[in-house]
């Protein structure tokens, strides 16, 4: 029998180990919604920060997460323990190595001929 929860305590751990929280949602939070609330709670004497939503990918049970999917619908077995703290690690995707893969692929697709 499994146990419904309207909270799950969630704490955030970030790639060089640190935590942001825990703190609780409401399973009908938004996973867009989750990020945001990283964004507003990031460490600011951490370099290479995310600045927006996009850069952020929250992994959850070896998932990464859809920002338009609830906690509710991402959770998985373990977070039915009542009482316990589902961990989720975020990553950040820096924005400006998307730019340079769009430059090296038109770079890439362009063809230059020479006639002798």
């Amino acid at each position: 029998m499994a146990v419904v929860q309207d909270q799950l305590e969630i704490k955030f751990r970030l790639t060089d180990g640190s935590d942001i929280g825990p703190k609780s949602f409401p399973v009908a939070t938004s996973v867009a919604t989750l990020k945001e609330s990283i964004l507003a709670q990031w460490p600011k004497e951490k370099e290479h920060g995310p600045r927006t939503v996009k850069d952020v990918k929250l992994i959850s049970a070896g998932k990464i997460l859809e920002n338009s999917r609830t906690l509710g619908e991402c959770q998985s077995p373990l977070c039915e323990i009542p009482g316990g703290v589902t961990t989720m690690h975020v990553v950040v995707q820096a924005p400006s190595l998307e730019k340079d893969k769009k430059a090296a692929n038109q770079a890439k697709n362009k063809c230059l001929c020479v006639i002798l």
